[in-house]
């Protein structure tokens, strides 16, 4: 069985003075959440389209999907947490109370602002989580990488040829996710900003699926004036 977790919790902080969080705005005709919607939907893979918003947009959000997808049957929406990790948690949670898992179950998370995510890395996303149990969509740094431990001076300047920019989606087999983030101490659970790291802290491998520049992420208002660019030449 394979699930989607469209990661909605975001509340658009850094796209500035907006009524709405980003993943509602327009991008063309329809909201960005609903194009990123989309290409899950079309892909036959999947069991079911997990959305995880904040608790206050989650009637908006049904709305959207009911305006804009005819067939819904396969798309639920539901509350995100605090933070990443958590949101992917309360989604595990969700699952298991509504299906039967088995050991190969694959949960495939990404950003609600990734409109541009392509089949091709879908498919490798679930090729791949089923082999090694997780991945990452990730694409090669084309600038140098600096690290700053104080933020005022250089510390160390690695090797860009080993560095690589981190994209969604994230991909992974779920019970090994809940198992792993089960045994990380709070400690740890403080300090993670990525559900790779996760695997990462317990020394299980993730693969590297290869992204694409154009699956990029609407952050800022820039963002939003390139995806359009995106789109219409598309």
């Amino acid at each position: 069985m394979i699930f989607a977790a469209i990661l909605a919790g975001g509340i658009g902080t850094r796209m500035g003075n907006v009524e709405k969080p980003k993943q509602f705005l327009l991008l063309g005709s329809k909201p960005i959440l609903i194009h990123t919607i989309e290409k899950f939907h079309i892909n036959h893979n999947f069991e079911e389209i997990i959305v995880l918003c904040p608790k206050k947009w989650i009637n908006f959000t049904e709305d959207l999907v009911s305006k804009y997808i005819k067939d819904k049957h396969k798309i639920k929406v539901i509350e995100g947490g605090d933070l990443r990790n958590d949101t992917i948690m309360n989604c595990v949670s969700y699952i298991e109370e509504n299906h039967d898992l088995d050991e190969d179950a694959i949960i495939v998370t990404h950003d609600s602002v990734r409109p541009f995510i392509s089949h091709r890395i879908i498919d490798e996303n679930i090729k791949y989580a089923s082999e090694y149990g997780a991945c990452d969509t990730v694409i090669p740094a084309t600038d140098t990488i600096v690290e700053s431990k104080d933020n005022k001076f250089i510390n160390n300047i690695p090797n860009r040829q080993n560095m690589y920019q981190g994209q969604t989606p994230q991909s992974f087999k779920i019970n090994k996710l809940k198992k792993l983030y089960n045994n990380t101490s709070n400690e740890e659970k403080e300090i993670l900003t990525d559900a790779c790291k996760i695997f990462s802290i317990n020394n299980e491998k993730v693969f590297l699926v290869e992204g694409d520049v154009t699956n990029i992420k609407i952050t800022y208002h820039h963002d939003l004036k390139v995806a359009n660019s995106i789109l219409k030449s598309k």
